[in-house]
């Protein structure tokens, strides 16, 4: 992902949700005390959330995110449980 500065200067990381599998929060820089703003893609990289709480968009956003991309991104890993899916890149088919 590209990481430039978002509002007020705070770091954006833009990487795809599938990138994110595993992550149970934000990550944070500056020892911990800047939380960096993610902007979470589709597979075609279009925006479907901008968070700085990942662990909040696990729990409410992404099952609305996940039943939306399934039908559209089949191919795709969607996986009920994003906590401990492993992150992938690309269809994630390959074994």
């Amino acid at each position: 992902g590209s990481a430039e500065a978002g509002q007020a200067g705070r770091p954006v990381l833009a990487v795809r949700v599938q990138e994110c599998f595993g992550w149970a929060a934000t990550p944070r820089i500056v020892e911990g005390r800047v939380s960096v703003l993610l902007h979470l893609l589709s597979p075609a990289r279009r925006p479907v959330a901008v968070t700085d709480d990942l662990t909040s968009f696990w729990e409410q956003g992404y099952p609305q995110v996940r039943a939306e991309m399934r039908g559209r991104y089949p191919k795709h890993a969607w996986p009920e449980d994003p906590w401990n899916a492993p992150a992938t890149r690309g269809t994630g088919r390959r074994r």
